[in-house]
This record gives structure tokens, C-alpha cells and sequence, in this order.
């Protein structure tokens, strides 16, 4: 059985600095970048992130997907946004 990590309810996949949020199978997702990390306690932390609501939509280019965009101080911050953008998108 493969697992995976969550956050409010929605899965989130992590390559490197990159993440995405959400289900695929949905309208939307959000991928979120980590544009600059610090040292807090000896553990690298996301001290900038960028993140992007994209649409699920096959055939479009990565800019045509990208709905709204934002940034946040911490990656706790832009997943609490993101999660209420998912919400918000995803149920219309």
C-alpha cells in the first residue's frame, strides 16, 4: 500500500524544493517552490515560498495553467493558503 503525506486533507508530493498539493484528479492543484531556506535548529526550513494554482486541464502550457500565484514566509503559511484556495476551487 503506498503512502503519502497530507496536509488538511490533501496529499502533498515533494521533489527538491518543488511540491504539489492536491489531488491531480481534481480541477486544481497548487505547486509550491521554496525560493529560499534557512537554519533553524540545524534543519534547512523554508524561509520563501512561491506558490501557483494551477488548472488540471490537459493541453494547457505550465503559464496558460497558472490561475493565481502568491508568497509567504514560511511553507506552513502558503500550504494554509493553498489548502483554502483548493477548497474554495475544487467545490464549484
Amino acid at each position: 500500500m503506498e503512502q503519502f503525506m497530507t496536509y488538511k486533507g490533501y496529499p502533498l508530493v515533494r521533489k527538491g524544493n518543488d511540491m504539489y498539493f492536491g489531488y491531480m484528479s481534481d480541477p486544481y492543484v497548487v505547486m509550491l517552490q521554496a525560493e529560499q531556506t534557512a537554519a533553524v535548529q540545524g534543519i534547512e526550513v523554508a524561509a520563501k515560498v512561491r506558490f501557483y494554482q494551477m488548472s488540471t486541464k490537459e493541453g494547457l502550457n505550465p503559464i496558460e495553467a497558472i490561475v493565481k500565484s502568491g508568497e509567504r514566509g514560511s511553507l506552513y503559511d502558503a500550504l494554509d493558503v493553498a489548502a483554502t484556495w483548493l477548497d474554495r476551487a475544487n467545490k464549484e
